[in-house]
């Protein structure tokens, strides 16, 4: 298929027709859950949390997140047949985040996982709107694919 020439700017990110799928996908299962957290976190009763996109293949990817998360990480399958997932986890900073993605990027590699995705968005403040955090959890992990950031895990903060 061939780029048009407004699709080939350098550092520009086009969302295909899968990617819009997928982030309207990610609205409905996700959107509800974050607005409560937003709640807990207006009270003061939560300081932040991490929002973690990750896909991988070659593994029952859910099985092992619901091995390796806490009971209040909240874990969605946003994308059974491309193993993609999000994770919720409540009341976590960004390297709380980063050190449950290693622990499960770790299980991923020693069971032989391929085409390993992991990002994560640490979110500290409501000021933002639910959409805008989904959106942008989702760019990141478009733009890491692109970049072949395959076996990384890329990570950002919305303070």
């Amino acid at each position: 298929m061939r780029l048009r020439a407004n699709e080939a700017k350098k550092g520009d990110i086009r969302f295909t027709g899968d990617d819009i799928s997928l982030a309207a996908t990610m609205l409905d299962k996700i959107s509800t859950t974050m607005e409560i957290i937003y709640y807990l976190m207006d009270r003061g009763e939560e300081r932040s949390f991490v929002a973690i996109l990750l896909s991988a293949q070659n593994i029952d990817l859910d099985k092992l997140i619901q091995e390796e998360k806490r009971n209040t990480d909240i874990l969605f399958e946003v994308d059974k047949e491309s193993s993609i997932y999000t994770i919720i986890c409540q009341d976590t900073r960004v390297d709380g985040g980063y050190r449950f993605a290693e622990r499960i990027m770790k299980r991923m590699l020693s069971e032989d996982a391929k085409d390993i995705y992991i990002t994560q968005l640490e979110v500290r403040t409501t000021r933002y709107d639910i959409k805008y955090i989904i959106f942008k959890l989702l760019e990141i992990f478009i733009k890491m694919k692109i970049d072949g950031k395959e076996k990384e895990i890329v990570y950002n903060s919305l303070q």
